[in-house]
């Protein structure tokens, strides 16, 4: 009867964000072990909701869930946010008897002293639990990945959509690789790393160039290759391993490695098709206004939270105020703890003047001046609609919505991507009543709202995750890898 380990830490860092992650953005989303963890996440699209899946299957089968956590991306995560995480893990670990080991990762984490915070982990716990205890590991399709994985992993597997639709999926693929190997199979690896760090614009699977390689990945499939993944990378990741990766798993090293090599390649023919351009937030709300009827995005992707913005830069909201808008527009969104509390004690209905974004920093601009009324305030909690992460449990904190003029905008006390309807439902914004919808956004945006837009667009504006790579200190990607393609 086999038993395993599970562990998870799920977070991507910007290493450029202007405030660190804290323990406590860790444990306000998901800090949960044992019991608890597989039923909060039963049925759910997530790692956790495959994993419970997966045991559901095979009751012969029996896991013991260590501390599993995740936090929306933000700045590198505090160093004693790791330790408190990975002291429970280490513990649990030694303390038991494993037949596998299941980690679900994210393989763009970094720490404010390790930036290759994955790389790390996998390493620590190789350690406790010897070379003979398999280990699987599930990643997300931008991992920064290391090729030293190869040694130390005995299978992984990577979300193959973008927007990442499929976490469940590649906990019950990295699950059904240790499967194997429990049951007396040896897989290979074979991984290709390319030094070229690239955008995520063109990175969706429904088309563009990377869903063309996600075509030939699938079409090597097969028995003798379990697994092939790709790794778009992470751009704004400081890491040594930054960049796209082609990760194959086989029953025989050199098959592996040659479909690595083929996947690698085909990424690299691509490499022109990866560059973009946007326009800028005034040319960027014309053509928004100029789309056909119905709802419009514009989106903000230098200050997505996804990418591990702040939703606290103001360049976006600027425009917005200034234009003077004379159609409903919502704005999602502030991350402003303290401007939801005054809001709440000023009360719904209450005349409000405010500062708003620049909170955190001013070197994406200073705050905008804000004369309104509190519109609504909330509890912040609602279920995801999905598709992504579809019935996970979201917690926003307090939250209020300001309004001046036919302009809607909300803020929220803890930091939560924008990409799901029930984030809009919670705050009573009928969306079909809305024509401009102004988000903190990139392509996570696009899996409940392509087909409710009536057009989506995007807009360069200062932020953490801003197009220009070559103006960002980096420490630890040389230079030539951050050079724009196309």
């Amino acid at each position: 009867m086999p038993h395993i380990a599970v562990a998870r830490l799920w977070f991507e860092a910007n290493s450029f964000a202007p405030e660190p992650a804290p323990l406590e953005a860790f444990q306000g989303r998901e800090w949960t072990a044992g019991d608890a963890a597989l039923a909060t996440y039963r049925g759910t699209a997530t790692e956790l909701g495959g994993l419970e899946a997966f045991l559901a299957e095979r009751p012969h089968w029996s896991a013991t869930v260590l501390r599993c956590t995740s936090a929306q991306p933000g700045g590198p995560m505090e160093d004693r946010a790791f330790a408190a995480w990975w002291d429970e893990v280490a513990e649990g670990l030694a303390g038991g008897e494993w037949d596998g080991v299941y980690l679900s990762l994210h393989g763009a984490c970094l720490t404010e002293s390790e930036p290759q915070a994955d790389l790390a982990i996998i390493r620590l716990v190789r350690g406790i639990v010897g070379p003979s205890t398999p280990i699987v590991a599930s990643f997300d399709f931008h991992a920064n990945i290391s090729p030293e994985l190869a040694g130390l992993l005995d299978g992984a597997s990577a979300y193959r959509t973008y927007p990442h639709t499929d976490m469940a999926e590649c906990a019950l693929r990295a699950l059904a690789l240790l499967e194997r190997v429990v049951e007396g199979e040896r897989l290979h690896a074979g991984i290709v790393k390319l030094p070229q760090v690239l955008h995520s614009f063109h990175m969706r699977h429904q088309a563009g160039p990377m869903a063309e390689v996600w075509e030939i990945a699938r079409s090597l499939e097969g028995p003798a290759l379990p697994d092939v993944s790709i790794f778009g990378g992470f751009a704004w990741g400081d890491s040594p391993t930054a960049g796209p990766t082609a990760f194959v798993w086989g029953t025989d090293h050199a098959t592996a490695r040659a479909a690595a090599r083929q996947l690698a390649e085909a990424i690299r023919e691509r490499f022109p098709r990866f560059g973009v351009t946007l326009p800028g937030t005034e040319e960027g709300l014309e053509r928004a206004l100029a789309a056909p009827p119905g709802l419009v995005a514009l989106l903000d992707p230098a200050d997505n939270p996804l990418s591990g913005g702040a939703c606290d830069t103001p360049e976006l909201l600027r425009t917005l105020i200034q234009a003077d808008l004379q159609v409903e527009t919502v704005f999602a969104f502030l991350h402003d703890p303290q401007l939801v509390s005054d809001a709440a004690r000023a009360g719904e209905g209450a005349p409000l003047q405010a500062r708003l974004g620049g909170r955190t920093t001013s070197d994406f601009g200073p705050p905008v001046p804000f004369e309104g009324i509190v519109q609504k305030i909330t509890h912040g909690k609602f279920l995801n609609e999905g598709p992504m992460e579809a019935g996970a449990p979201v917690d926003l904190g307090q939250t209020a919505v300001l309004r001046t003029g036919k302009l809607s905008i909300i803020v929220t006390s803890r930091k939560e991507a924008a990409v799901d309807p029930a984030f809009f439902s919670l705050h009573g914004i009928d969306l079909t009543q809305v024509r401009l919808l102004a988000n903190k956004a990139k392509n996570h945006f696009r899996a409940a709202f392509q087909a409710r837009c009536s057009a989506i667009v995007e807009c360069d504006a200062p932020g953490p995750a801003a197009l220009d790579l070559l103006r960002l200190p980096f420490r630890y990607v040389p230079e030539a890898w951050r050079h724009p393609v196309g």
